[in-house]
């Protein structure tokens, strides 16, 4: 059982019988009342994101969820997985995958997770490398400035990064945040 006090970003709790995961949330202490929890969560089989409000100590469950190892092969009405054991596709919808999509290179391996033995959403690795593929052209001196700029990346996710990295460069990105952490030397780096 997990309660308020364990709430972090990316947990998995159980909804009036739903699987949601904690995006972000906030521990009030209002001078009158009592404490409680804002949280913004997102159900697992919908997609649908929502902000609920939790009495400080409130209980949940842990939902049954399954991680398998798959690999992503291609997008053709829907995002196409393969069972690396089994060989079995899966299709998912853009709202199933949800913000993983901006994450997804063909052919690479990732999480699908299933509840109750059906599959309900893709799970990216926390940090992934990738190749800038657009991003305005650094101007000398940009080191220094601290600046940053949007760079598209090879699976079309747009980041920010900062104003020295250019075109062919790769990055680690944190795939919660979307933000960028460190320039790296190549694919297999990080």
């Amino acid at each position: 059982m997990y309660d308020t006090s364990d709430f972090r970003g990316g947990l998995k709790i159980l909804i009036d019988g739903a699987p949601w995961e904690v995006i972000e949330f906030l521990h009030v202490k209002p001078g009158k009342g009592a404490a409680f929890v804002r949280a913004k969560v997102r159900n697992l089989l919908t997609g649908a994101v929502v902000e609920k409000k939790f009495r400080a100590g409130e209980k949940f469950g842990q939902p049954d969820l399954v991680y398998k190892k798959m690999q992503y092969l291609y997008e053709d009405n829907g995002f196409v997985f393969m069972d690396l054991e089994t060989y079995d596709q899966v299709t998912f919808s853009e709202e199933q995958v949800g913000d993983a999509r901006r994450y997804l290179k063909e052919n690479e391996n990732v999480d699908v997770v299933f509840f109750e033995g059906r599959p309900i959403t893709v799970s990216v690795a926390n940090h992934i490398v990738l190749q800038i593929t657009e991003t305005d052209p650094g101007v000398k001196g940009d080191t220094v400035s601290g600046g940053t700029k949007p760079a598209t990346l090879e699976t079309g996710a747009v980041v920010q990064v900062p104003l020295f990295l250019k075109e062919g460069d790769y990055i680690k990105v944190d795939t919660r945040t979307d933000a960028y952490i460190e320039r790296v030397s190549g694919p297999d780096a990080g």
